[in-house]
C-alpha cells in the first residue's frame, strides 16, 4: 500500500508534458519582394502556461531567415497556420527548413523540408 501510495503522489507531482509542437504543413509563395511563408502547426496547448510560442525559417545550415512569434495560446484552435509576409531569403535559395518552439519545451527536433518554387 506504502509502494501505490508513494507512486501516486510522484504521477501527481510530475507536471503532464505535452508533445513537442509539429509542423504539419508549410507553403511559401512569391509575396512582393520577398516570400509569404504560411506554417500549420499541431500542439497540446494548456493554456498560457504551455502552448506553441513561435516558429522560424532556417536555410540548410541552420541560420535563422525568418522568426514569427506566436503571441497567445491556442488552445481551442487545432491545428492552426499562421504566416509571415515578406520574408527576405538569398537569392539562389531552393529550400527552407521550419522549426517550431514551445514555450516549455523550447525548439522542436527535426525541422521540416519546405521546397521553394521560383
Amino acid at each position: 500500500m506504502q509502494i501505490l501510495t508513494a507512486a501516486l503522489l510522484f504521477t501527481l507531482a510530475v507536471p503532464a508534458l505535452a508533445d513537442a509542437p509539429k509542423v504539419m504543413n508549410a507553403s511559401a509563395t512569391r509575396d512582393s519582394m520577398g516570400w509569404k511563408i504560411a506554417v500549420t502547426l499541431s500542439h497540446d496547448d494548456t493554456g498560457w502556461d504551455h502552448y506553441a510560442d513561435g516558429w522560424e525559417v532556417t536555410d540548410e545550415a541552420g541560420n535563422r531567415l525568418a522568426l514569427r512569434e506566436l503571441m497567445h495560446p491556442h488552445v481551442h484552435e487545432q491545428p492552426f497556420t499562421r504566416s509571415l509576409s515578406n520574408v527576405m531569403l538569398p537569392d539562389g535559395t531552393r529550400v527552407v527548413f521550419i522549426r517550431a518552439r514551445c514555450s516549455v519545451e523550447g525548439w522542436s527536433g527535426t525541422p521540416h523540408r519546405l521546397d521553394l518554387q521560383n
